[in-house]
């Protein structure tokens, strides 16, 4: 042995005795790597800005960044793009961007167009045609005595209003088949329906010349009629032609009897003839094959609510006929509106998201409808001598009424005028109190039940779709 070993370490022993642990070797993310990093850029907030404004109007609809991932895919912006000019690094980041950077927005929906918008022109044209006829009278009237047999023309003119409100529904459910069926209809009903009405006015004309003036009534009825419910209302007009120049040339020119006769049965020639030619033209379209009537009965009540309706008309015409002329150019505005309340229920449908909110809408619509077709008769009540609490209440049931029909509720309309009618002509006949107030009340209360019946019915959104 050369010498002590020294047992206290630091000494040279530690070289060579020493446990030598291996030190851990450097990773490759570690400092002492050369890994060489260039800096990243994050977006290029002007870029995405700019197209953000650009695509407003597309992106704030949105309801999910996915929409507008679509949405720039649909673009053309490519990965490449994406990368370079907006600093995204994919298409789904960027459409993350836009949608969180663009406020949500939802425009409400192009308004629709009214289905039921009316022709202003037609419905005012038809409201004169109704009461155009009334100047035949006033230029064949000093030929014979009309206080002595009015009533022979009352009865043929009721018949002939009851008869031409069913055969005008049927032939305008016959329409929807086709135009020829709707022309056969009439072609088969018109005659039938002036036959009838001559029939029924005879008795009361003791024969001689009143018959043959309740016959032409009761054929120009029949014809106009078939004019209307085909939409030929300016055809209708030219064939009137004549009794508007006689009536116009009466106040500064007194014409023969010949005359007087003879511009009537002129316009009635007319009409005949143009009914004729209307006829001929729907009848030569082709036939709808496999098509099913309609039952007749579903005319019924229609012809009944037109019995009614022109009994308590004539009624009023008793005391007051100038109010009556003014009523029946009043139908025409009364359609207009019909077609006006179709449209604003429309609209009020759109436009609420509750039955009770659609019902407090309907409401108004109706009582709005009403006041704008009561209004403009009040003046014309004053007018003609007639009170307005007898006029205004046969106008209410008369509009409402022809407003159920239009929704298809016919028998409502049909029952309360006709209890309307009955009552009023009992107490007019047998003199019964209260006398003159009858008509009025009865009117009133018609129109009331016929007001609640529509709000029942038509407060409801199911009719309207």
């Amino acid at each position: 042995m050369s010498g002590p070993i020294a047992l206290e370490p630091g000494g040279p022993e530690q070289d060579t005795l020493a446990i030598r642990l291996a030190a851990p070797r450097p990773r490759r993310s570690d400092e002492h790597t050369l890994t060489l990093r260039l800096p990243r850029p994050g977006p290029d907030e002007e870029e995405i800005s700019r197209l953000a404004a650009e695509l407003a109007d597309r992106v704030g609809p949105a309801v999910h960044p996915y929409e507008v991932a679509a949405l720039l895919e649909a673009e053309g912006l490519s990965a490449e793009v994406i990368r370079n000019r907006y600093g995204h690094p994919n298409l789904f980041s960027l459409a993350a961007a836009l949608y969180d950077r663009v406020p949500r927005s939802f425009p409400e929906p192009a308004p629709a167009a009214d289905p039921w918008r009316p022709d202003h022109v037609r419905c005012l044209l038809r409201g004169v045609l109704f009461a155009l006829p009334g100047l035949a009278y006033l230029l064949a009237g000093p030929l014979w005595d009309a206080g002595e047999h009015a009533g022979a023309l009352v009865v043929a003119g009721a018949v002939s209003w009851a008869w031409g409100q069913a055969l005008g529904h049927r032939a305008h459910l016959r329409r929807a088949t086709g135009p020829r069926e709707a022309g056969r209809t009439l072609l088969a009903g018109a005659p039938p329906g002036a036959v009838l009405a001559t029939a029924a006015a005879a008795p009361f004309t003791g024969g001689g010349p009143v018959l043959w003036v309740a016959a032409g009534q009761s054929v120009y009825l029949a014809a106009a009629g078939v004019l209307l419910v085909l939409a030929r209302e300016r055809w209708l007009l030219a064939a009137l032609a004549p009794l508007v120049a006689g009536a116009v040339l009466l106040p500064w020119w007194e014409p023969p009897p010949g005359v007087r006769a003879g511009l009537p049965l002129l316009a009635l020639a007319a009409t005949c003839a143009v009914t004729a030619l209307a006829l001929r033209a729907v009848c030569r379209v082709p036939a709808v094959t496999g098509a099913v009537r309609p039952r007749l009965s579903a005319s019924l009540p229609y012809g009944l609510f037109g019995l009614a309706a022109a009994v308590l008309v004539l009624l009023e015409g008793r005391r007051h006929p100038y109010a009556v002329i003014a009523l029946t150019v009043s139908m025409g505005p009364a359609e207009w509106l019909l077609y006006r309340y179709r449209g604003w229920s429309v609209a009020a449908l759109r436009a609420t998201a509750t039955p009770a909110g659609f019902l407090l809408r309907s409401a108004g619509i109706l009582g709005g409808c009403l006041l704008a077709y009561l209004l403009p008769l009040l003046p014309v009540a004053w007018l003609t001598g007639a009170r307005p609490a007898e006029l205004l209440p046969l106008a209410a049931a008369l509009w409402t009424a022809l407003l159920l029909q239009a929704f298809g509720a016919a028998w409502p309309p049909a029952g309360l005028c006709l209890l309307a009618a009955g009552c009023t002509g009992a107490v007019t006949l047998l003199r019964l109190p209260p006398g003159a107030a009858a008509l009025p009340l009865c009117c009133g209360a018609a129109a009331l039940l016929l007001a609640v019946c529509a709000l029942r019915l038509l407060g409801r959104p199911a009719p309207h779709l």
